[in-house]
């Protein structure tokens, strides 16, 4: 070692760091709080996930998703992302819908260097701004 890494011990670090080689890999837990994050901050989402049969489907799964997002990846590392929100009462669902898969879709690419190949909606139900999330409407009658 010589004698300036020896005075600045940060010298070693970034030279270390400029002549790493390898590999890379990002959780697709970590993909999936970008995406719950970036569809949280679309005016009129109310939540990401959260019904009460996605939690048991997860508990049960060995499926990769995490509360309300699923991430697949292809062989060309292209992102599928099928994400299942609760929207405001009053918004545009498909508008909203729209902006989500935009929103996810650059925040991915933004923080992940990787292309998102779908962002697929699914709107599961609507509450008003005021309500308690036990007071969810769901879209079905089949819950």
């Amino acid at each position: 070692m010589n004698r300036k890494s020896r005075n600045n011990p940060t010298d070693d670090i970034v030279e270390a760091a400029m002549v790493a080689d390898g590999e890379i890999r990002i959780n697709h837990s970590v993909i999936a709080s970008i995406v719950r994050y970036s569809a949280l901050s679309v005016d009129g989402v109310a939540q990401v996930g959260g019904r009460f049969i996605d939690g048991i489907a997860e508990i049960f799964s060995k499926r990769e998703t995490d509360r309300g997002v699923t991430v697949k990846e292809d062989e060309q590392g292209r992102y599928t992302i099928d994400i299942r929100v609760l929207l405001y009462f009053g918004c545009p669902l498909t508008q909203v819908a729209a902006q989500i898969q935009q929103s996810v879709a650059q925040q991915i690419a933004f923080m992940t260097n990787k292309s998102v190949a779908q962002v697929n909606v699914t709107i599961d139900g609507i509450r008003a701004r005021e309500d308690k999330p036990e007071t969810t409407l769901p879209l079905s009658g089949r819950e």
